[in-house]
């Protein structure tokens, strides 16, 4: 029993601490320094349109409600293992939290055809948000240069970034934050 215990701990750690590097291919447009605002779309919602503040995110369509800011890769172990949790936390704040699952691609940085991100959708279940969109790599970099996936941000309902996050996070410590946005 106490074996158990220790493995699990350990197994907990490595999981918290890892995460998929997410190497850009050269040719990958920057981001210039005076562009703030993108739009994206999700199998969800038709438009989503994101400005940089100086306290935040303005989360247009998405005013009033606690955001998760999620990046992610369809390849990478962490991000997948994160999912569940994810999908149990919308499932309980569904009607004042959202996330936004912003997909970076393939291993080289490319895209992903939208056709893989709706299998990999429907297979996982998921029930929130997914941006499959070029200026996804602009909002990375408008974030400061998202290196390592997943990366997390979470913003409370006035757009001011509460948390951040790299690697796997245990649901209960996104759920604490999650609260704490919601009295913000």
């Amino acid at each position: 029993m106490q074996f158990k215990k220790i493995a699990f701990f350990i197994i907990s750690v490595i999981l918290v601490v890892t995460g998929c590097d997410s190497k850009k291919d050269e040719k990958q447009e920057t981001i210039e320094k005076k562009e703030v605002k993108f739009e994206i779309t999700s199998q969800l919602m038709p438009k989503i349109t994101l400005e940089k503040t100086a306290d935040g995110i303005d989360f247009k369509e998405l005013k009033g409600k606690v955001v998760l800011l999620n990046f992610f890769a369809t390849w990478c172990p962490p991000c997948k293992a994160e999912i569940p949790h994810l999908i149990n936390l919308k499932n309980k704040y569904k009607d004042n939290f959202e996330i936004i699952a912003v997909n970076m691609g393939e291993k080289n940085g490319v895209l992903s055809e939208d056709k893989k991100i709706q299998d990999f959708i429907k297979e996982y279940n998921i029930n929130y948000n997914v941006s499959n969109h070029n200026n996804n790599f602009k909002i990375a970099d408008m974030m400061g240069k998202v290196e390592i996936i997943p990366t997390m941000f979470l913003f409370d309902t006035t757009g001011k970034t509460v948390q951040k996050y790299v690697g796997v996070v245990p649901e209960e410590m996104m759920e604490t934050d999650i609260k704490r946005a919601f009295r913000k």
